[in-house]
């Protein structure tokens, strides 16, 4: 057994967001209030010009900091190690990091179910997405639906990996040496290098699954938007691909 969690991290990049990322720290919010651990919301602003600073700053119990490296596989790391820093007396077996995005909201237990898989051994939990907000057609929504149901399991598990819906262990997290700075799919690459530490344990659930924005020009190059962009435009689609090797990031 791991021990308990006693702190979570959570961490979100975040590139001009400035019309939703108030959705998403409302969410994150709510979260919390379902731990009894302390938590800690970091911003990472990467590279932003519109006022996603001043939505931060009007959140007292949220904090931030700015880079400018344009990738969101950076922006995530450059984020834990920063918190990672300003967090005293850290035992890093026992702190927890979430990951979201700034254009996805999630659910009110979604930090309580990541720490529930994590009291019971979970050194990596990987979680669903689902896309919302009116941008993409009916018809473009359930064929990448279709996609995506295609990778879960009837034992509650999956095969994705998402960015906007990760919990890792800190101890694990810098064993595997973090988000490669990747400008996509940095999420998939984390989870095989956590794959190849032995004696980690990673669980895939369906149980807190993420709201993320359905538009279909995103931030990063690929992604749940590049998924839906090419569905909309008649490209086959890529939500069900396998996971790329490190190379492909």
């Amino acid at each position: 057994m791991r021990p308990r969690v006693q702190r979570v991290l959570v961490v979100v990049p975040a590139r001009d967001e400035e019309q939703v990322l108030g959705s998403c720290l409302d969410g994150l919010d709510r979260a919390r209030r379902h731990v009894s651990v302390p938590v800690d919301v970091w911003v990472v602003l990467d590279g932003c010009t519109d006022r996603s600073a001043d939505v931060v700053a009007g959140r007292a119990e949220v904090r931030s900091v700015a880079v400018d490296c344009r990738s969101v596989g950076q922006a995530r790391d450059l984020g834990v190690r920063h918190a990672l820093r300003r967090v005293r007396a850290l035992d890093l077996t026992t702190t927890w990091l979430a990951h979201t995005d700034a254009d996805s909201v999630v659910p009110e237990r979604w930090m309580a179910h990541q720490l529930d898989l994590a009291d019971r051994g979970a050194d990596l939990v990987l979680g669903t997405v689902t896309p919302h907000g009116g941008a993409a057609a009916p018809a473009t929504l359930a064929a990448w639906h279709d996609a995506y149901a295609g990778r879960l399991h009837a034992d509650g598990g999956h095969g994705h990996v998402h960015g906007a819906n990760l919990g890792i262990r800190a101890a694990t997290y810098l064993a595997a040496g973090g988000f490669p700075h990747h400008s996509a799919h940095e999420d998939r690459a984390l989870a095989r290098r956590v794959a190849t530490l032995p004696g980690t344990v990673s669980l895939a659930t369906i149980g807190t699954p993420v709201l993320t924005s359905d538009r279909l020009l995103g931030r990063a190059p690929s992604g749940v938007s590049h998924d839906l962009w090419r569905l909309e435009t008649g490209a086959p689609a890529t939500g069900a691909e396998a996971l790329p090797t490190e190379e492909q990031g």
